[in-house]
């Protein structure tokens, strides 16, 4: 009767602590999902505009931009501009929901630069570059973006995501006018710590003095090594992420114009002028 006993207890004690692991579980998924939820988050496009475009939808975190006139020269360097924004899209499960929710994390920490070359009607981007800084990334819930800085993205050990183009992007004539376009980007995308030749769909547009280009691109968390985080068996991440950005431009200095280039003659005249005080 006692080793009876003894073994009944102990049942009752496994039993104890396995009722309290499942409820510290639920809990934890609990507030991982429903305290600490939050709205539905749009997708990153280009933002909208105020006179008629060929495209352009809302959903970017940026203040609504003209197209009314037509774009300035374009040739020359574009370096990232305030109101940029990148960030990741992924699909959570929760063991007992009926249907996965998206998790959207995002951050402004975005540098770089494109180089546009050529004329008007013939503009193409010859060298693109772009950092982000991804150890900055927040959502709506802070246990998540604690999470993913050791698991998944794993942003403590690489806290930055790189994109370098390495195909020309041959710009249409309609991007001149402020509308927006179509094209793609072909490059080195390197997330954590690893890198792959990629081709990401763009949409693009040229208005005035600012440049905006937002797209995404999907792909298996295995391309980039990394694992889909989990919370023990309570919330799971569906193997797939999405990239997606919304990345405005700004000359990095002021672009030349016909009008404050000076005649090649001008030019001439100066240098020998330079040249006829140095030999006298």
């Amino acid at each position: 009767m006692g080793m009876k006993a003894i073994r009944g207890r102990r049942g009752l004690l496994a039993g104890a602590l396995g009722g309290i692991l499942l409820a510290g579980g639920a809990g934890l998924a609990f507030v991982y999902f429903g305290v600490m939820g939050g709205s539905p988050v749009a997708r990153l496009t280009l933002s909208s505009v105020t006179a008629t475009s060929s495209s352009g939808t809302s959903g970017s975190a940026t203040p609504t931009t003209s197209s009314s006139s037509n774009a300035s020269s374009g040739a020359g360097t574009w370096t990232v501009a305030s109101g940029s924004a990148a960030g990741y899209r992924v699909r959570e499960q929760l063991a007992f929901a009926a249907a996965p929710s998206d998790a959207v994390g995002r951050t402004s920490s975005v540098q770089g630069t494109i180089t546009i070359q050529g004329t008007a009607g013939a503009y193409q981007v010859s060298a693109a570059s772009f950092t982000v800084d991804v150890s900055t990334l927040s959502s709506d819930r802070a246990m998540r973006d604690q999470r993913i800085r050791s698991m998944g993205l794993e942003s403590s050990r690489f806290p930055t995501a790189t994109f370098r183009l390495t195909s020309p992007i041959m710009l249409p004539a309609a991007a001149e006018s402020g509308q927006a376009v179509d094209v793609q980007a072909t490059g080195d995308l390197t997330i954590h710590g690893v890198t792959r030749t990629v081709t990401i769909p763009l949409q693009a547009r040229l208005s005035g003095s600012r440049i905006e280009v937002a797209g995404s691109i999907t792909f298996p968390f295995s391309d980039f090594g990394m694992t889909p985080p989990s919370i023990g068996g309570f919330v799971s991440v569906q193997p797939n992420a999405t990239m997606e950005f919304d990345i405005f431009f700004q000359p990095a200095s002021p672009l030349a114009t016909k009008r404050d280039r000076a005649p090649l003659s001008v030019i001439s005249g100066l240098r020998a002028s330079v040249a006829a005080a140095t030999y006298n």
